[in-house]
């Protein structure tokens, strides 16, 4: 059963890391896209907060799927995807035809906040960069 399990927390690393990496890189390839949308919730020096979104979101999502300091990635990102659902997905003062849609991406960055959580708690598993790098050290 240890076995599954290792394999299994490889698995949710992989699942919870793709979204972060794929989301980091779309980033990167419409970054001006990004500025706009980030700069039309008044969010502050938005250069700066896109710049941060994709080091969070591909460098932890890096970092998650290797599992290299997984915990401090996974508790960042959480951190992250939280402030991001309440500055980006704030259904509550959405318009009658898009609150539905905004409450669905808001509780997406709610349930992907708890796996990430759970990922600080737990850490990485026995297959992780950062435990093969600690038996060769």
């Amino acid at each position: 059963m240890k076995t599954v399990e290792n394999y299994a927390i490889v698995l949710a690393r992989v699942l919870m890391a793709l979204i972060f990496i794929a989301s980091g890189a779309s980033k990167i390839a419409g970054f001006a896209g990004t500025l706009g949308y980030i700069a039309s919730k008044g969010v502050p020096f938005p250069a700066i907060a896109a710049v941060a979104a994709i080091i969070v979101e591909l460098g932890g999502g890096l970092m998650l799927l290797l599992g290299v300091k997984a915990r401090w990635a996974a508790l960042a990102m959480m951190l992250f995807t939280l402030a991001a659902g309440f500055i980006f997905h704030d259904f509550w003062n959405a318009g009658v035809d898009t609150a539905q849609n905004q409450m669905i991406h808001f509780m997406k960055n709610v349930s992907m906040a708890g796996g990430l959580l759970f990922a600080a708690v737990h850490g990485s598993g026995k297959y992780s960069l950062d435990r093969i790098l600690r038996k060769t050290a």
